[in-house]
């Protein structure tokens, strides 16, 4: 059975964070922090009663294509119907446009409880606030008043089309069109593939953000245009009425998240499909990576949710299982113990908590930005914010997804070969978690990113806003009982990877080639001591409560033994990555195809 932790996400959030500052500024005054712990209350009743229960069975019965539609379980329609009275579709727009302007903060958490309880019907209202998201920014009132309002009230639901058969992740190489018509509007034609909620016949709508090229348009990324293409075109009273010329072609079946269909769709081959230009022309790229950004944000808070649900239920199967007895342990008449008494138990346990918990402190940290750069008064502290987030964002993205799966591992590892029966849920959580190192841009994109753009971002300010903010908690650190230590051991590690930073940084300006070879190593790198920040971060808020009496002290000490694995067991490999990095080995770029 799945559990959700409400204790560590109410620490994350209140005494890591202060969430409830929030409620100072006009836009989240409703947000204090009886109304946030009402939100997550909520959000963990329809999680338990309506989400949860189905997540297994949609597995094993995923959506089918049946006669050009998808057939799913009825419950996932149901599910969505409680999050859509809940008013969760709409939980961070404006109130305007009918949403309910929670901070971004919250809304991450709640979206975590959901995904917990089930990734595959979580997917499709993540789609669809990325999607309107997308007209919030970009689009005409009239758009907005069409597509984004029903959106935001759950009735239409969205999705971005971006790849295609032929092209992948490689965008400039999209061959997707649109044509003018006289009416304003344009005729898309074209194939996207991948595309996750791209059908369904749960919602009333489906408005699917496409990239496409206007005929004529520049070659590669600077020709890319952005379109809204509604599945069902709209009568003047703005209901869905007759079919677009969007057609469902296939479904893709994937080793995890069956409960998200995901769809091979045909545009204008049989019927015109009619399309609205949002923004500019030839600017959809640059507007799509703003739903991309989030997306990522998301994705990691999935790799979160997935470990943190395996977590829990290796725990729960530790702490009951009795096997085996302790190496000096002399009697084997004497009674089994508890496996979560083994010391190597202890350790897969660690390392699916040190995962969680940090990355989660990651991702809500990210999410807290998005906050503080909303409301920020101060023009220098919104940049700063803004660009420490851009930096952060590919770590969001892929540390999750590549060591909370890790977790996942150890959650089978703890449960031996019951992890991979379908009696417990382990299995399908790490087929589920798998996903993520891929979705949304590759572990290997995401290090391109990283190391290619963003941290010469703005002449390096991301990276020297970082080193700052980990330096002054380092120094918050040095004043507290038991933390000096892991203090001068970042501190360390900070300094070498800022010198490392700035070693590669000048070898991509002079070799793009040799200097981007090994920027996957350098993601990880880079993680490893951000989610060591985060540990201590945390280290230091579970000291100040133990020192004024406050909280359980079983969870304040599992936070800092946690803490103390991460700086034990997995930080100090970060030093090896640096040496490679700081040689410029080219042995994967020099390696010829042949050579395979």
């Amino acid at each position: 059975m799945i559990t959700i932790d409400r204790t560590d996400l109410a620490f994350q959030l209140h005494d890591l964070l202060d969430t409830a500052r929030l409620a100072a500024h006009s836009r989240f005054a409703d947000y204090d922090r009886a109304a946030i712990d009402g939100v997550l209350d909520t959000a963990e009743r329809i999680a338990i009663n309506h989400f949860l229960p189905h997540a297994a069975l949609l597995d094993e019965n995923e959506p089918a294509f049946v006669d050009g539609k998808v057939v799913m379980d009825d419950a996932v329609g149901e599910a969505l119907r409680h999050f859509r009275e809940a008013g969760f579709f709409g939980a961070a727009f404006d109130r305007e446009w009918g949403g309910m302007q929670m901070p971004e903060t919250v809304r991450q958490a709640a979206s975590f409880i959901f995904m917990m309880a089930n990734i595959g019907t979580s997917g499709y209202p993540f789609l669809t606030a990325g999607a309107a998201n997308l007209l919030a920014s970009f689009g005409t009132v009239e758009q907005k008043e069409r597509f984004l309002r029903p959106m935001v009230e759950g009735r239409f639901y969205g999705t971005m089309c971006l790849s295609e058969p032929q092209a992948g992740s490689s965008l400039g190489d999209i061959v997707t069109s649109a044509s003018p018509a006289d009416d304003g509007s344009y005729r898309i034609s074209g194939r996207k593939m991948w595309i996750s909620g791209g059908d369904q016949e749960i919602s009333d709508n489906i408005v699917h953000m496409v990239l496409a090229r206007i005929e004529g348009a520049p070659p590669g990324v600077k020709g890319i245009s952005l379109f809204i293409v509604p599945k069902y075109r709209l009568d003047p009273d703005g209901m869905a009425s007759e079919r677009n010329g969007v057609v469902l072609a296939g479904l893709n079946h994937k080793m995890g998240y069956r409960g998200t269909t995901n769809t091979l769709l045909h545009f204008g081959e049989d019927e015109p499909a009619i399309g609205y230009l949002l923004g500019e022309p030839h600017r959809g790229l640059a507007y799509m990576f703003q739903m991309m950004n989030e997306a990522r944000i998301g994705v990691g808070l999935g790799a979160v949710a997935l470990a943190a649900a395996g977590y829990r239920a290796s725990l729960a199967y530790a702490r009951e299982r009795p096997q085996g007895r302790h190496p000096d342990g002399k009697d084997p008449s004497g009674p089994p113990v508890a496996i979560i008494e083994h010391a190597d138990i202890k350790r897969l346990l660690l390392a699916q908590k040190a995962a969680v918990e940090g990355a989660l402190a990651l991702v809500l940290y990210s999410a807290d930005l998005v906050d503080r750069i909303r409301e920020a008064e101060d023009e220098q502290a919104r940049r700063e914010d803004e660009l420490l987030l851009d930096l952060l964002t590919p770590l969001v993205k892929s540390w999750p997804s590549e060591y909370c799966l890790e977790a996942n591992k150890h959650a089978i590892q703890v449960l031996g070969g019951y992890g991979y029966t379908r009696d417990y849920p382990v299995e399908r959580l790490y087929r589920d978690n798998r996903l993520n190192p891929i979705h949304e841009g590759t572990h290997g994109i995401q290090g391109m990113d990283l190391l290619g753009r963003k941290i010469t971002q703005a002449g390096g300010a991301g990276v020297r806003t970082l080193a700052e903010r980990v330096m002054a908690d380092i120094k918050m650190a040095h004043t507290l009982d038991g933390l000096a230590g892991f203090a001068e051991t970042l501190a360390t590690h900070l300094s070498e990877t800022v010198a490392t930073t700035g070693r590669l940084a000048h070898a991509v300006g002079k070799n793009p080639r040799l200097g981007l070879a090994n920027a996957t190593i350098y993601l990880d790198m880079l993680g490893h001591v951000v989610i060591a920040w985060m540990w201590l971060r945390q280290a230091v808020a579970a000291v100040g409560k133990r020192a004024n009496g406050d909280g359980d002290p079983d969870f304040l000490d599992g936070k800092l033994a946690a803490c103390r694995y991460f700086f034990a067991h997995e930080l100090p490999a970060t030093r090896v990555k640096r040496d490679l990095l700081d040689s410029l080995d080219d042995t994967t770029l020099s390696m010829k195809p042949d050579w395979f």
